[in-house]
């Protein structure tokens, strides 16, 4: 029987716990087929999420403000637009950044973006020209000061404060009439930025919104530049000065008086106000807009009309074309004060002092 047993398995015995190979079709070449498949199936889908994030493919449209700061790091840009959903893929826009030098062609600004804007669109979009740079309609009003004029660029998000006070003090505009304006001051436009209606770019570079309004007041007052000489006793310096405190001083109907009396004061030293202008509106200029007070009057500042005589050291306010041809334009009068009658809300002018103390006291009492 072992005999037949032998015969029968070959001459051979398995041995106990031998087990019989497997087939070996799935080793060797065709794992390595089956990795290079895999490999190259995720490959593709990866490529192909990558591939929808460059193009703006299968994105849900939305569309969002972007604003890029002068001073934002390009880091801070790709950060926002991840936020927004405009991209997905930070690594790759930044990687597409490096290719296409997207970073020096994005400028300050705001900027209306969208989901369907790709790589390439999102940077066109972010540049200087720019079709869907954000504008801001300004309207600036007769009598602001700089720092009025300022804090509602920097609201409107034209620009900001600080970057309208550097270029401000520190530009040097080619003007001729701004020659002998010296620089290290922001104050040194002020009266010369033109109050009117402007249209800026959000974001705008503030040398040029500066230059805007300077170029508006040149045009402005044109025909009357040539007429400031070296022999004018009054240089245009001293016309926009006395313009701006028109302007602050008006009741609306009023510029040439109050003109008259301005020039009045100044051109008769010898008379009861003595060279003194006596102009609240320069007080509040110092006192940061409150209504004056009597101790305001000994604040020691070349501005304070009431404690040093003759014009004040610079405008006070940027006039309008109004108060700047009255400052040109004074009606001829024999005033020398004026007070403002409360019923009315006119002013009322005096040729002296006594009369102009009984006109105080009676509208003092009611």
């Amino acid at each position: 029987m072992a005999e037949e047993r032998r015969s029968r398995n070959g001459g051979q015995q398995p041995r106990r716990g031998q087990r019989r190979k497997g087939p070996t079709w799935m080793s060797g070449p065709v794992m390595y087929v089956l990795f290079i498949i895999g490999l190259s199936a995720i490959l593709a889908t990866v490529g192909w999420i990558w591939a929808c994030d460059l193009l703006s493919l299968n994105k849900e449209y939305s569309s969002v403000i972007i604003t890029v700061d002068k001073d934002a790091d390009f880091s801070e840009v790709v950060n926002e637009l991840e936020r927004e959903g405009l991209i997905e893929y930070k690594f790759l826009f930044r990687l597409y950044s490096w290719f296409s030098k997207a970073r020096d062609k994005i400028t300050p600004g705001t900027y209306e973006l969208n989901t369907e804007m790709d790589y390439r669109a999102l940077v066109v979009n972010m540049s200087r020209s720019s079709s869907t740079r954000q504008e801001a309609e300004v309207t600036i009003p007769e009598g602001y000061t700089i720092d009025q004029l300022f804090a509602l660029l920097e609201e409107e998000g034209v620009s900001t404060v600080e970057a309208l006070q550097d270029m401000s003090a520190n530009w040097d505009y080619a003007f001729d009439w701004l020659k002998d304006r010296p620089l290290g001051d922001y104050h040194r436009l002020e009266g010369y930025l033109f109050p009117d209606t402007y249209i800026f770019l959000k974001g705008e570079d503030p040398k040029y919104i500066l230059n805007k309004m300077l170029v508006n007041f040149e045009n402005k007052m044109g025909e009357y530049l040539d007429t400031f000489t070296s022999e004018s006793t009054y240089s245009l310096h001293d016309i926009v000065t006395i313009a701006s405190m028109i302007e602050k001083e008006t009741d609306g109907g009023d510029y040439a008086k109050i003109s008259s009396v301005i020039f009045n004061r100044l051109n008769n030293p010898g008379r009861e106000t003595a060279g003194y202008l006596q102009i609240d509106a320069t007080l509040v200029y110092l006192n940061g807009g409150r209504v004056p007070t009597e101790a305001d009057k000994s604040l020691d500042s070349p501005y304070n009309t009431y404690r040093y005589q003759g014009l004040p050291a610079g405008p006070i306010a940027n006039p309008g074309m109004n108060s700047l041809y009255a400052a040109m334009n004074p009606e001829s009068t024999n005033y020398y004060y004026y007070v403002l009658n409360p019923e009315n809300k006119q002013h009322d002018f005096s040729r002296t002092l006594a009369e102009h103390q009984a006109k105080v006291a009676r509208y003092s009492n009611g």
